[in-house]
């Protein structure tokens, strides 16, 4: 059969109308072609533009006016202890080093996956406690292998450790490891002073799907400009948070549903403002161990949108039987081995 070219061509005044249309800020489409004539585009591309707009169909656009500026990741490690508080298992039942080696990786790989991250500015941080020199070159080989600086900075308790309450809210002993914990999130929010803009505070278990980062920065952008506040993100979707019938809201992010939260994990995104503005808050997590240790966290949720996705974007790597790990309704075997190597 005869091929029949389409020779159909897009007529003056229609290009004249497009041109208008740009200028005006309006995006035209075609029903038919699925293709967003003002801008090259077609309707299942990514049509949001960081700093500048973020478009959902068919809901239009939103303005950004909160533009990010920077990204400061700051990973806690500690490749010497399996488990803080528990002594089960993770799931796959590997060294605690693989599943450190596969969380920077897993966010190494997202902060390359969408290109529009290139305008901003990225910066990395590991504040170690008591790894081993292998397992530190372990870490240091992935980054090279990213062609990624990062800032190693190895944890000094001793310069915490006598701020540190010795009896925790329950009346009972804080053992070794909690403390070291507190130090280590102590150090990283004294690294966060010295940030420009947006912090991820994440520990050493969390793989990361390969769009987390992308969709935190612009669902970042998006949510912050539609209430003209700052935010919190937590990037995973706890099990423990579908023992309670509380009450949300719902918000629209780049290419995920999100949900206010009231509580959350020391895994958390949000900006030095913030930081500054509950510095209390959070430097009482590293002074008294509360029941529960994240309680602080949860004051500042009273009083701050806290919102997480729906399905997760980060997976919590603990024991299969935790209600604080593994996020449902995700591959977490895919998500596993696509950070192998």
């Amino acid at each position: 059969m005869k091929n029949i070219k389409n020779t159909k061509k897009t007529g003056f005044l229609k290009k004249v109308f497009i041109k208008i249309c740009r200028k005006l800020g309006f995006e035209i489409i075609d029903q038919n072609t699925f293709e967003i004539v003002t801008s090259g585009k077609r309707i299942n591309d990514d049509l949001s533009l960081i700093g500048q707009n973020s478009i959902n169909l068919p809901l239009g656009k939103i303005k950004i006016t909160r533009q990010v500026k920077a990204l400061d990741i700051i990973i806690r490690t500690c490749a010497s202890v399996n488990m803080l508080t528990q002594s089960k298992s993770r799931l796959f039942e590997k060294e605690k080093i693989e599943y450190t080696k596969r969380t920077i990786r897993s966010i190494l790989n997202s902060t390359y996956y969408n290109p529009q991250l290139k305008k901003i500015k990225i910066n990395f941080k590991i504040v170690d406690h008591n790894s081993s020199k292998d397992d530190l070159e372990k870490i240091d080989k992935i980054f090279k292998n990213f062609q990624t600086k990062y800032e190693l900075i190895n944890l000094d308790i001793s310069k915490f450790k006598n701020n540190i309450e010795k009896l925790n809210e329950r009346g009972e002993s804080v053992t070794e490891n909690q403390m070291s914990n507190m130090a280590n999130i102590n150090q990283s929010l004294l690294e966060a002073k010295n940030c420009e803009d947006l912090i991820y505070f994440v520990e050493d278990d969390y793989l990361h799907q390969k769009d987390s980062i992308g969709e935190m920065i612009l669902t970042y952008e998006r949510i912050s400009s539609q209430i003209n506040n700052e935010i919190i993100i937590c990037p995973s979707d706890y099990p423990y948070l579908y023992t309670k019938a509380n009450l949300t809201q719902n918000f629209l992010g780049l290419n995920y549903h999100w949900r206010k939260v009231n509580e959350t994990l020391c895994t958390f995104l949000t900006s030095k403002k913030i930081i500054e503005k509950y510095w209390g808050n959070y430097l009482s997590m590293c002074t008294k161990e509360h029941a529960p240790f994240e309680k602080p966290l949860h004051q500042i949720y009273d009083k701050e949108l806290c919102i997480s996705p729906i399905p997760s974007l980060a997976i919590h790597f603990t024991n299969i039987n935790s209600i604080f790990g593994l996020s449902p309704n995700v591959d977490w075997e895919k998500i596993w081995k696509e950070n192998e190597n």
